[in-house]
């Protein structure tokens, strides 16, 4: 159980899922039902009169309903989103990720250097380690700072850099599970995949850091944001469990970093 204290305070890393979101090549679909439509299906579903719903002045319930891919939104991708097989057996569904990965110590690395269309690499991530002076640990919350979150809802926000596949296996290797970015898509941007596929014609240039969690089992979040609002590099939790759908390749999760103060 979480003790809750007076001096932590907790800071909302996730974006909201929005009807027919500009940050969502498939974008979402809400329809609210309001208390007066609720009403109505009170009256329907219990065979109440609408004056009669005295405590309400003759409203009803209300809720919404959603018409999106497990990948709206901030969301946390399980092995399964990869490949059918992790590390020569059956890959995990997001609905089999162990929860201890879920909370746990958070370190803040900031790539805000890198351009649209780069890649993040092994030396990147060592050499903003030895920016904070700290060393990885095993299921430590890697969270990659980019800065491409302020650029949602325009169009920029799909001009972003991307986890190169050595990169990725190399943090899965320091013992980490659970690796987050501010960024759409945890690879570099579709088109820029496309673009050096065309020119190379070397396959191994898509989806080279999802296609690591074949290798290594791991599981990323995207789209997060306010890393920045994080006061201090490492010292901190990190909170992203998982909405629990049945063998899916990936959840919704409002992910929050736990500071002490």
């Amino acid at each position: 159980m979480l003790e809750t204290k007076k001096n932590v305070r907790i800071i909302d890393l996730s974006v909201p899922i929005e009807h027919e979101s500009a940050s969502e090549p498939w974008p979402p679909k809400i329809r609210y039902l309001d208390h007066r439509e609720g009403a109505i299906e009170m009256r329907k579903n219990l065979g109440v009169d609408i004056g009669d719903l005295i405590y309400s002045n003759g409203l009803g319930w209300s809720y919404e309903e959603i018409t999106a891919i497990t990948h709206t939104g901030t969301h946390l991708d399980a092995p399964w989103h990869f490949h059918p097989i992790s590390e020569n057996r059956l890959a995990k569904t997001v609905d089999e990720i162990p929860l201890e990965w879920c909370f746990s110590d958070g370190v803040v690395l900031d790539l805000r250097h890198k351009k649209p269309g780069e890649f993040i690499t092994v030396d990147d991530l060592k050499n903003a380690l030895k920016k904070i002076n700290y060393t990885i640990k095993p299921l430590d919350i890697v969270l990659i700072m980019t800065g491409r979150d302020s650029k949602i809802g325009t169009p920029e926000y799909f001009e972003q850099p991307g986890m190169s596949r050595e990169a990725t296996l190399w943090l899965v290797e320091q013992g980490v599970k659970i690796i987050g970015v501010d960024m759409y898509g945890f690879d570099r941007a579709f088109k820029d995949m496309a673009a050096d596929y065309k020119e190379r014609g070397d396959g191994k240039i898509i989806w080279q850091a999802h296609f690591a969690g074949i290798e290594k089992e791991y599981c990323h979040i995207e789209k997060l944001t306010n890393l920045d609002k994080i006061p201090k590099p490492y010292g901190f939790k990190v909170a992203c469990f998982p909405v629990k759908i049945k063998k899916a390749s990936a959840a919704w999760t409002r992910v929050v970093a736990i500071i002490e103060e």
